[in-house]
């Protein structure tokens, strides 16, 4: 069926604690992480391991860790 659009499956997301960050959703099947921002943005980056993500969840600081382990090493594309 050409031209027909499938919509996206919404990935549940956990709330966190953190003034950058509302929410964070993860695939493991596929290794990917949805981070959802305060401004409103959703942003996926893939290649990410459990590891990285349990990491991310556990950490004292979403945000930094954010920053430092996740945003420019991993790819990523905005899906809103």
């Amino acid at each position: 069926m050409r031209g027909l659009l499938i919509p996206r499956a919404e990935m549940e997301r956990k709330r966190v604690s953190a003034s950058t960050i509302r929410a964070v959703g993860y695939d493991a099947g596929r290794q990917l992480l949805e981070i959802e921002f305060s401004s409103g943005s959703v942003v996926q980056y893939s290649g990410v391991s459990p590891e990285v993500h349990r990491r991310f969840m556990g950490s004292p600081s979403p945000g930094s860790f954010y920053q430092d382990q996740i945003e420019e090493n991993f790819p990523s594309r905005r899906v809103r």
